[in-house]
């Protein structure tokens, strides 16, 4: 009687995850959600709410990807076929929330020109332009997701 062969997903495991295609982008995106979340954590925001929305999206999305790499490190993915899907809906969705947090980061550093500093106001230029960064890098790899995940099933 032979056993099951172990499912296996397409999403490489163990250091592979270090040299190989999308899974590198996640490198990109912790530091660049790391930048952001530290810029805005430094800067001087007229609008707390947003500031509040902002915080919450690159938090979220560095534990996330963090989380992920870690356990696409350890080689998790391989228990199960369900793991290109988790990745294509979270890249998915971190994709969406980093594009509202870009706009968001924009629109409030237009409008706080007035009576601010030049360095507070370049640390949230910076914060925009990195947040439109990780949001390129999140849905370039929610595409590539996209396609691993199309071409498995």
């Amino acid at each position: 009687m032979s056993t099951p062969a172990p499912s296996t997903s397409p999403i490489p495991s163990g250091m592979k995850v270090c040299i190989t295609f999308p899974e590198i982008l996640m490198f990109g995106e912790f530091v660049f959600g790391g930048l952001v979340w530290i810029l805005v954590a430094s800067a001087l925001v007229s609008f707390p709410g947003d500031q509040g929305w902002v915080m919450f999206v690159s938090v979220f999305c560095f534990v996330i990807t963090t989380l992920l790499l870690i356990l696409y490190l350890a080689g998790v993915q391989n228990s199960s076929s369900a793991w290109t899907a988790v990745d294509v809906f979270y890249h998915f969705t971190a994709a969406l929330f980093y594009l509202s947090i870009a706009v968001l980061e924009a629109s409030d550093t237009r409008f706080v020109l007035v009576g601010l500093s030049s360095k507070v106001h370049k640390i949230n230029i910076a914060a925009s332009v990195f947040a439109f960064l990780a949001t390129l890098l999140y849905t370039i790899h929610a595409i590539l997701s996209i396609l691993r995940w199309k071409s498995s099933s």
